[in-house]
């Protein structure tokens, strides 16, 4: 054993190339090879004239939940969802399936935002995360659904004070947030990088990404919602009384529309100066044997991450496989989004190489599947609303990673906007605001380069940010994850 268990890094680099030898180029939670992951057969690609009450664009999460709550809302409201791909395609499909009660990327980001309206953004998420977990109840969505809340780590000094202080505030708040000493957090899972961190014990919850949003189709399916896979909308075309949604196949004619596609804002241009693509990664073991899940304990199942401004995010699977993703966010010149972005050699090096640093413990361990997917990320980290064609579309984007949980209450919001209604969601001050735009091309890549090697020097020199950063800082831009 080496030093205070932790491997050097000539051995990780050698372990992380071991470990990734034979891990397949796929997304783990639609692989249909894995036992459980029932890829359902898509719908058919919309064909002719289609006449609605409400259009979602969007087969993500977003459109999903917007369709079941129009449904519910109102049980004689003909809806109808257009999906470029399959639905759970795109990253509500690929990520690491934490389920947060935060709406606004965290509460550290939601009080340097709205500090006089953060409790009750944070109220709004917990009553959220509590209507998502009876859905997923209701309608029998098999999802692995599991509240086990989350422990955020440090593993350097620096990180310790700024977690301290989110736990001090969410306690304030009423929440069942505690503070661990390294000791503690190492009874919880055994790692030597680990300093302490804070357990949010109720706020989070895991589950099977694809799972649900295969099961909320399935449930808007029998509640009447009409859905066509393999139909992107190619323009939007303003009607007396109705807009017209153009695709390959037909068209699409609603009173009104929620338009909910995520990093692929599609001929709804305004979206494109608020929100950037970015590529997030990640790999998955092989499941733990029962020798390897006794070294790191891990007995309450949370979710995991470290407080780095580059952080990673672990946790569980129900099949007791280790899911590790973070680290690098990629953006590509002029937005672009290709298949071949979807895997990235180096990238997975450098998370394997870092699994090991964190769990030496598991030396021999395989990976599995490798993927990567495209995030919609806007320069607050929380997602932003609005309207066009005279309130006639609503729109909600810019989730930032962040959007298992908190694209429902988008979802909300976009209907309460399509009826024209005010409500607690659309009075907060998150609501009402939009997110400084990205300047256009080239200044919007060099600014983002510029921003993703600042906030790495920043974790190299003891958090401390730069004046770029801290510029950023001053107009409401603070790039911090």
């Amino acid at each position: 054993m080496f030093p205070e268990g932790l491997i050097p890094v000539s051995a990780t680099a050698h372990l992380a190339a071991a470990a990734l030898a034979d891990a397949e180029p796929r997304v783990f939670w639609q692989d249909p090879g894995v036992a459980g992951h029932d890829v359902p057969e898509p719908q058919p690609a919309l064909s002719g004239h289609v006449i609605t009450d409400l259009a979602v664009v969007g087969g993500g999460y977003s459109g999903l939940w917007t369709a079941l709550l129009a449904k519910e809302r109102d049980p004689d409201r003909d809806v109808v969802l257009l999906e470029a791909r399959t639905v759970g395609w795109a990253a509500s499909g690929r990520n690491g399936g934490f389920c947060e009660s935060s709406l606004t990327h965290g509460h550290a980001n939601g009080v340097e935002r709205w500090p006089d309206e953060i409790a009750e953004l944070e109220r709004l998420g917990h009553q959220n995360l509590d209507h998502i977990a009876e859905t997923v109840q209701r309608y029998g969505i098999d999802c692995d659904f599991e509240r086990t809340g989350a422990i955020t780590v440090a593993t350097e000094e620096w990180q310790l004070p700024g977690l301290l202080e989110d736990a001090r505030r969410m306690r304030e708040l009423g929440y069942d947030v505690a503070e661990l000493d390294a000791a503690q957090v190492r009874a919880e899972v055994d790692s030597p990088t680990y300093l302490g961190g804070i357990y949010d014990r109720d706020g989070v919850a895991m589950l099977h990404p694809a799972k649900l949003a295969w099961g909320l189709r399935r449930a808007c399916l029998d509640l009447g919602v009409r859905i066509f896979e393999h139909t992107p909308v190619r323009a939007i075309r303003p009607e007396p009384g109705r807009l017209r949604l153009e695709s390959r196949g037909g068209s699409v004619a609603a009173r009104r529309v929620a338009w909910g596609t995520g990093a692929f804002p599609g001929p709804l241009r305004r979206i494109r100066h608020f929100v950037v693509p970015v590529y997030d990664y990640a790999l998955v073991t092989e499941p733990l044997s029962d020798e390897q899940r006794a070294a790191v304990g891990w007995a309450g199942r949370a979710g995991m991450s470290d407080a780095g401004n580059q952080f990673h995010y672990y946790r569980l699977t129900a099949d007791n496989r280790i899911l590790w993703g973070g680290y690098d966010v990629i953006y590509h010149y002029g937005g672009k989004v290709r298949p071949e972005f979807e895997q990235r050699p180096e990238t997975f090096r450098t998370l394997a190489e870092h699994f090991f640093t964190t769990f030496p413990q598991l030396e021999g361990v395989r990976f599995t599947h490798t993927w990567g997917g495209v995030i919609d990320t806007c320069s607050r980290f929380c997602a932003y609303f609005g309207t066009a064609y005279g309130g006639r579309l609503a729109y909600a984007a810019g989730f930032t990673g962040l959007g298992v949980g908190a694209t429902r209450f988008g979802a909300e919001v976009m209907l309460d906007r399509l009826a024209g209604v005010e409500t607690e969601r659309t009075r907060t001050a998150m609501v009402r605001t939009k997110p400084i735009p990205f300047p256009p091309e080239p200044f919007r890549y060099a600014g983002i380069e510029l921003t993703r090697r600042s906030i790495a020097a920043a974790d190299r020199n003891g958090g401390r940010r730069n004046p770029w950063l801290r510029a950023l800082d001053a107009v409401g831009m603070g790039f911090d994850s």
